[in-house]
């Protein structure tokens, strides 16, 4: 595993608020990662404390899945160092709520149908103490069978915020890209929850958005790197080294992550490997970007 001052984590503790600035990947799991990353054969068990040497953030994706054990989340606590966070997205059984590929809009965020899930997620993440990051509610792509439009989802949305503990923080992702606009916004700056910023094949790029609108709506950012998964699997099934040249879009997210970093306490962003065929590689990239940003002179915050 590389370290240095070229790294993630290392860019990310010094100069013009990059100490409130945390790059790392979506999940630390990957099989394609040992002997690009992680050092020849490290074993699943040993990723998290290796990543945890240079990253300072990661997001879990397995939770999306099922909801953790609470062994399970006090061991990712334990293979981490005091000032780690780890971020985590809500079960499927809440943002998605269908049996199949479809989401089923009549159970989505409704109390009696996913309240009981929703309760033992927040009890098993809480185990994980002050390693707790951001949880992220990342809904589909919802057609009409789902919500008729955003007002209905805008409501359902709004109940479920003000019913949660405030001892997390929270962050949507929405993949309807025509939901995302003042009224949404202003929902999520009502509840201090973060728009994921995601760049992803069909959305608009934030940088695009922040023309429009002011993406700030809580004391944190978060942005996910995702990509085109198909265009990416084309070119590697490995992840184990980049496939693609991202640094146009890197370079605008640079610009746009310096320029909100101080208007915020932190900001959170997690390449997949998706994005460029190495989420590791991406991270690093990313985050020299940002600091150089961060260097030039003229560099001045985003909206507000």
């Amino acid at each position: 595993m590389a370290h240095g001052s070229d790294g993630g984590g290392g860019a990310a503790h010094a100069g013009r608020g990059l100490e409130r600035l945390r790059i790392g990947t979506s999940s630390w799991s990957e099989p394609g990662w040992v002997g690009s990353f992680y050092p020849p054969g490290t074993k699943p068990a040993e990723m998290l404390a290796l990543y945890a040497r240079e990253f300072t953030t990661v997001e879990a994706d397995t939770t999306y899945y099922r909801v953790p054990s609470a062994t399970l989340v006090r061991g990712w606590r334990a293979k981490t160092p005091p000032g780690f966070t780890l971020s985590a997205k809500f079960p499927r059984s809440i943002v998605h709520a269908g049996e199949g590929p479809h989401p089923d809009g009549a159970k989505v965020l409704v109390p009696e149908h996913v309240g009981p899930e929703c309760e033992r997620y927040l009890d098993v993440m809480r185990e994980l103490g002050d390693r707790a990051g951001p949880l992220v509610l990342q809904f589909p792509y919802f057609n009409r069978t789902a919500f008729a439009g955003p007002a209905p989802f805008l409501s359902r949305l709004e109940a479920f915020l003000r019913a949660l503990p405030r001892d997390f923080r929270y962050a949507v992702e929405v993949r309807n890209k025509a939901w995302i606009g003042p009224e949404l916004l202003a929902l999520l700056a009502a509840h201090g929850v973060a728009l994921v910023l995601v760049d992803i094949r069909y959305m608009p790029h934030p940088a695009d958005l922040a023309r429009e609108l002011d993406l700030v709506s809580a004391d944190f950012v978060y942005a996910r790197l995702i990509g085109d998964r198909q265009a990416t699997e084309s070119l590697t099934q490995r992840f184990d080294a980049l496939v693609l040249d991202q640094g146009p879009r890197l370079d605008r997210w640079a610009e746009l992550l310096g320029g909100l970093l101080p208007r915020v306490r932190e900001t959170f962003a997690y390449a997949n490997n998706h994005y460029a065929g190495h989420g590791p590689a991406t991270a690093r990239d990313l985050a020299r970007r940002v600091a150089a940003r961060l260097a030039e002179p003229d560099a001045r915050p985003a909206g507000g």
